[in-house]
Order: structure tokens, then C-alpha cells, then sequence
């Protein structure tokens, strides 16, 4: 009953995210974002979904583990991405990759896995910092999330399940 409430938390938090993405910085205020971007708010979505099969199906032991196993590949992933995001972030100038083609005309011209490549290799567009909050810029914000949405999610992997009534019927 303990991991329904973290399924309804990680569905609840990454929805969020994608909607104050979406809604907040990029129609309300005008950032367009990067490639990297929107990876990180396809590993939000993995987790959401996820999450989501954990609130419809109410697991069992097994899959529930499938489940926590799924949510944290796509929050790991999530922080790689947003990792390798800060880390263009903090290259210094001249070492900053060119700006490449947005990324809804690399997956209209080249197949997926160059797609995915490019992107990877970062450009300037995702060294770019468009907005702080605290002194971080919103990679490194999504870096925590991400390490934060890892963390609980591996703990739910790796949780003992315990069936309280095995030893009470037999006294």
C-alpha cells in the first residue's frame, strides 16, 4: 500500500513537470526548448507512465518490481540526460558545440538512432542557459529532481515486501 502512494507521487510530480514545461516556460514565457530538453521530458513521461501502471494495476510482488524497475531506468535516464546537459552548460565558450538543426527536423530527415546520436552530442542551443532560479539553471534543477525520483525509485526496487499475515494464521 506504501508504494501506491510513491506510484501516485512520481505520476502526479512528473505531469507536473511536463505541464509547468510546457505551459509555464515554454508558452508563457517563450523558451524554446533544446533536444535535451525534450528528452528529459520523455524520461518524465516513462516515469509517469510507469507510475501509472502502479495506481490501474495495483501490483502484485513481481510486478510491482517490474514496475519500480521500469520507473527508475527512465529516471535515471532522465538524470544522465539532464547531467550531460549541465555539463555543456559549464564547457567553456570555446568549447561549446555548434548549434545543429532543431530537433523536429532531425527526426523528419534522419533515422532515430543518428537522431539520438546528435543529440547526445549536445549543441550550443542545450549549453545555452535561459533561466535560474537560486543560481541553478533549470538542467541542474532537473538533475536533482531526477537524482531525487532515482533514489526513491531504486529504494522501491530493492524494497523487502513483507506479508504480515503468514506467521498470525498459523497461531
Amino acid at each position: 500500500m506504501i508504494a501506491k502512494g510513491w506510484y501516485w507521487f512520481g505520476f502526479i510530480g512528473s505531469v507536473s513537470l511536463i505541464a509547468v514545461a510546457y505551459f509555464y516556460f515554454q508558452k508563457q514565457l517563450g523558451l524554446d526548448p533544446c533536444p535535451l530538453c525534450m528528452f528529459q521530458r520523455g524520461a518524465l513521461a516513462g516515469v509517469a507512465a510507469f507510475c501509472f501502471l502502479g495506481i490501474l494495476f495495483n501490483p502484485g510482488k513481481v510486478f510491482s518490481k517490474v514496475i519500480a524497475f521500469g520507473a527508475t531506468l527512465f529516471s535515471a535516464l532522465g538524470l544522465a540526460i539532464a547531467g550531460r546537459q549541465v555539463w555543456l552548460q559549464h564547457l567553456p565558450e570555446d568549447k561549446v558545440p555548434e548549434c545543429g538543426p532543431d530537433l523536429a527536423f532531425m527526426l523528419d530527415v534522419f533515422p532515430l538512432t543518428q537522431v539520438i546520436s546528435t543529440v547526445f552530442q549536445g549543441s550550443g542551443e542545450c549549453a545555452e542557459v535561459q533561466w535560474r532560479l537560486m543560481t541553478f539553471s533549470m538542467p541542474e534543477w532537473m538533475a536533482f529532481i531526477f537524482l531525487v525520483m532515482t533514489i526513491i525509485c531504486l529504494r522501491l526496487l530493492f524494497k523487502r515486501e513483507r506479508n504480515y499475515f503468514s506467521g498470525a494464521l498459523g497461531r
